[in-house]
């Protein structure tokens, strides 16, 4: 599965991932490879990238915005980001 994080500013991260952990607004919510389309707001909080199996992990802390799964692409728009 693919993942971009975009910010107004800049594209912060692009590349392959096992899975996203995102801050939406009634709660935490995982997306792993082949998910179901979705579009879903986020809050202020903690985006946890899972590289791969073996727990291998990124942290970023996002402002609020939306994600978008679509054909095994995860597209995270926020207003501002920063690695953890």
């Amino acid at each position: 599965m693919t993942l971009e994080i975009l910010t107004p500013e800049k594209k912060l991260y692009s590349g392959d991932v096992y899975g996203v952990l995102l801050p939406g607004i009634t709660g935490l919510f995982e997306i792993l490879n082949h998910h179901a389309p979705l579009v879903s707001a986020l809050k202020n909080g903690t985006l946890k990238i899972l590289k791969d199996k073996s727990k291998s992990s990124e942290s970023y802390s996002i402002q609020s915005g939306f994600v978008e799964v679509l054909n095994n692409k995860v597209t995270v728009l926020v207003e501002g980001a920063v690695a953890v």
